[in-house]
């Protein structure tokens, strides 16, 4: 018997492969093939975190919150790059190079959560936060 998984939302199926559906073939195809996808691209020790997992969803589920982390991470992630950018100002001895840097940093990591920004309300920011001399 080999398990299948139909979908993220149905449970998984436990039958004899000779009893499955010409759909359940090809949901159990296409899923051994991203599996196979997904430890092509693993080093040795992310392919031991998901060498129990039973399909590529599951593979899938356990990088994301092992990457981007729970939604409890991502929000509190958020709120530390919000307020580091509300705070941002250019530090002693910095170059305007390095502050552009970081600067960046910042503003990339909030768009990549979510957050959309005006190029004059960058622009206006970047700006405020250079030091006088």
């Amino acid at each position: 018997m080999v398990p299948l998984y139909l979908n993220s939302t149905e449970v998984l199926i436990d039958k004899p492969s000779s009893d499955w559906t010409k759909v359940e073939g090809k949901k159990a195809k296409f899923d051994w093939i991203a599996k196979n996808i997904i430890t092509s691209a693993l080093s040795c020790d992310d392919i031991f975190r998901v060498s129990q997992c039973s399909s590529a969803k599951e593979m899938w589920d356990i990088f994301e919150v092992t990457h981007e982390g729970t939604n409890d991470v991502k929000r509190a992630r958020n709120h530390a790059l919000i307020q580091e950018y509300e705070l941002f100002r250019m530090q002693k001895g910095k170059t305007i190079c390095d502050v552009q840097k970081r600067f960046s940093h910042i503003v990339n990591h909030l768009m990549s959560l979510g957050k959309t920004f005006d190029k004059e309300e960058l622009n206006i920011k970047i700006l405020k936060c250079l030091d006088k001399t």
